[in-house]
């Protein structure tokens, strides 16, 4: 969606912020600290029916309680292919009946869909060319490759 408004070519500017991650990073490790997490949401999920399984704007505070508590170190996530995720157990739910059953609708991972999402991204990077970073070619296989091996 940038790519109409990108100001120089965008394999330039992925580029860019990978080489500030290692420099940053690099300074960041040697002054005893460490970078941010990165946190992906996904609040527009639907269920069989096409409605919204998460309950609203309104509750996602649950979910960035839960992201302050893994940055401060009180909270835990559990591995998947693509990233770390909560627990039901790990969020705070009073006040609300969002059950079990609906949080692990809302955090379940296909893997075709996965997959399929992945693999597109290839299309992105051809446009881009041989400015591309490697890392990120690499880093699509190493997450394709991962999904296609989870159970």
């Amino acid at each position: 969606a940038m790519l109409p408004f990108a100001g120089y070519n965008m394999a330039d500017y992925f580029t860019h912020w990978l080489e500030m991650g290692e420099k940053v990073g690099e300074k960041a490790a040697a002054a005893g600290n460490k970078l941010p997490g990165i946190y992906n949401v996904n609040w527009f999920r639907r269920d069989a029916e096409g409605n919204f399984v998460w309950p609203g704007f309104g509750q996602n505070m649950r979910v960035l309680e839960w992201i302050i508590d893994r940055c401060e170190g009180r909270a835990t996530a559990v591995e998947t292919p693509i990233g770390r995720v909560p627990t039901y157990e790990q969020l705070n739910w009073n006040g609300t009946d969002f059950s079990k059953e609906q949080f692990d609708l809302v955090t379940s991972q296909d893997k075709d869909q996965w997959i399929k999402e992945l693999e597109s991204h290839t299309e992105l990077f051809n446009k881009l060319g041989d400015r591309l970073p490697e890392a990120l070619k690499k880093r699509q296989a190493e997450l394709i490759e991962a999904v296609k091996k989870s159970a």
